[in-house]
C-alpha cells in the first residue's frame, strides 16, 4: 500500500470506530476493536478488520447491517470524492495471541529447560 492509502485507512479506522461508538444504536454491536483497515488503491473498497470478546456471529450481522449507515456518515466527515464500500471482516489475531499466551503460561519449567538444552545442542 502507498502512504496515501495507509493514511486514508487510518482516517477511516478512526472515524468508523467513533461512528460505531457514538452513532450506531444496533444492540448487536457490542464492544468491538477495529484492528486495521485495508483500503484499495482506487478507494473502491475498504476491508475493516475487527475483533471482540462477545458473540462474534451476532456482532458480524450487526456490522454488516450498519455498513451502509457508517459509509454515509464517513462521506460527511472525510474529505474524499469517493468513499469506499465497507466490508467488515473478523480478525482472529487477538484470539490466536491469547491462545498462544495461554499455552506459554501452561509450560512447566522442565519444558522450558528441555527447550534450552535442545537449542544449545543444535548450535
Amino acid at each position: 500500500m502507498s502512504r496515501r492509502t495507509d493514511r486514508i485507512g487510518e482516517q477511516v479506522r478512526a472515524e468508523v470506530a467513533r461512528i460505531l461508538r457514538e452513532e450506531v444504536t444496533d444492540p448487536r454491536i457490542g464492544l468491538v476493536t477495529l484492528t486495521r483497515v485495508d483500503v484499495a488503491p482506487d478507494l473502491s473498497n475498504a476491508r475493516i478488520f475487527w475483533s471482540t470478546v462477545g458473540d462474534r456471529d451476532e456482532i458480524e450481522r450487526g456490522l454488516s447491517s450498519a455498513a451502509g449507515f457508517v459509509r454515509g456518515r464517513l462521506a460527511r466527515v472525510l474529505p474524499l470524492r469517493k468513499v469506499p464500500e465497507l466490508r467488515f471482516l473478523w480478525d482472529p489475531s487477538l484470539e490466536l495471541g491469547d491462545r498462544t499466551l495461554a499455552a506459554l503460561r501452561n509450560l512447566s519449567p522442565e519444558d522450558a529447560q528441555e527447550g534450552e538444552e535442545t537449542d544449545d545442542g543444535a548450535a
